[in-house]
């Protein structure tokens, strides 16, 4: 596999998110899948990708995942990411639906082996989000 290779494998996962279709994910998902949330790494394998995918949809249900730019080395690919989407469905961070729009950016990291994705970790700027939710509130003295 090139590392153009790799990068469209990240982008056909990026566009399950986007569309919500899940039923061939294990085409570019490996079975020992791993996702790693600091400091944890949790095997979900490819079944833990498709819940993953349908629960945030369930919560954002116009979810938009814009890939704004790739870099990629051996294995492993760095995707800069911007995500659009409508808190509309259920609960997100204990608040119920508030109807308003969110804008994420984040940086994922997915590691490529074989065709497949097989671990997957990043980090999300989610104070502007939450700021813009409601969720976090400024005071002023």
């Amino acid at each position: 596999m090139t590392i153009e290779d790799n990068k469209k494998i990240v982008q056909q996962y990026i566009e399950a998110a986007n569309t919500g279709k899940v039923d061939n994910l294990g085409e570019y998902i490996s079975p020992d899948y791993i996702e790693t949330l600091d400091p944890e790494r949790k095997k979900v394998g490819v079944e833990g990708a498709r819940q993953h995918i349908t629960g945030v949809r369930k919560t954002f249900p116009d979810l938009h995942l814009t890939i704004e730019k790739q870099i990629a080395e051996g294995e492993w690919v760095v995707s800069c990411i911007t995500a659009r989407a409508t808190h509309l469905g259920g609960e997100w961070l204990g608040m119920k639906p508030t109807g308003k729009q969110v804008e994420i950016t984040t940086v994922n990291v997915d590691r490529i082996i074989n065709g497949k994705i097989v671990e997957h970790g990043g980090a999300a700027n989610m104070f502007e989000a939450l700021l813009g939710v409601g969720a976090i509130k400024v005071v002023s003295e």
